[in-house]
């Protein structure tokens, strides 16, 4: 219990009550619109993940692990193949090179925190356009899958490839990313919903991703000037 206690002591009243409210929300929707527990497991661990990115905490990628498993599960059963490939082929794997390289930059042997650092002006436009070629061409494979919205399911997955290479190096920059790839999922997920889906839970939880990045990038400018 001491050790949950210290854990949580550099963590301000806001972000507890931050993590316990979508918590509860995420909870109490999912029993009132009888979501499947896989969907409920992924957007718990999702958003507890999420909110310990934002503290800088090596921690969040064990949570990781669980919220990308479910979450494919879920994508696969909605025809997003993208997320679902995505998630099984490249965020997995990632979760564990994440732990690797966070480790090497933790601010001492003790502590579970990171520090973070921008990116050069020269990086910012090479990944730019990369993010830009690499949503058309994935959206027109993705389209030829007979996938579900091609394109937007395109823009949320290369963004998110883009922005976890910029999260396992620690640059601020990522959570510019996460909240236009939060803001593409939503809009995938509200469509799933008012067409028949019951994974409501999944769609709070990206509405929640999307508070937790705005705080996320605030966070690490503040970190960063540390």
């Amino acid at each position: 219990m001491n050790r949950i206690k210290e854990y949580f002591a550099d963590w301000d009243l806001y972000e507890k009550i931050w993590l316990f409210v979508f918590t509860c929300i995420i909870i109490v929707l999912s029993i009132y619109w009888k979501d499947s527990y896989v969907g409920i497991l992924a957007s718990l661990t999702g958003i507890w993940c999420v909110v310990l990115i934002a503290k800088g905490k090596i921690a969040n990628y064990y949570f990781g692990i669980v919220n990308v498993v479910a979450y494919a599960y879920v994508a696969f059963g909605c025809q997003y193949y993208g997320e679902v490939m995505l998630n099984m082929i490249y965020f997995l794997p990632m979760q564990f090179v994440g732990i690797y390289l966070w480790r090497k930059r933790r601010v001492s042997n003790m502590k579970d925190d990171v520090k973070v650092i921008y990116m050069s002006n020269k990086q910012r436009i090479i990944w730019f356009f990369i993010t830009i070629v690499g949503t058309i061409l994935y959206g027109f494979f993705l389209k030829y899958l007979g996938g579900n919205l091609p394109f937007i399911d395109s823009s949320s997955t290369v963004m998110s490839v883009i922005a976890m290479i910029l999260m396992v190096f620690v640059f601020v920059e990522q959570w510019v990313l996460w909240i236009l790839v939060d803001i593409v999922s939503i809009i995938m997920w509200f469509t799933v919903m008012i067409n028949g889906g019951n994974d409501v839970a999944v769609l709070v939880m990206w509405i929640a991703f999307l508070v937790n990045a705005v705080y996320g990038l605030y966070n690490w400018i503040q970190l960063a000037k540390k």
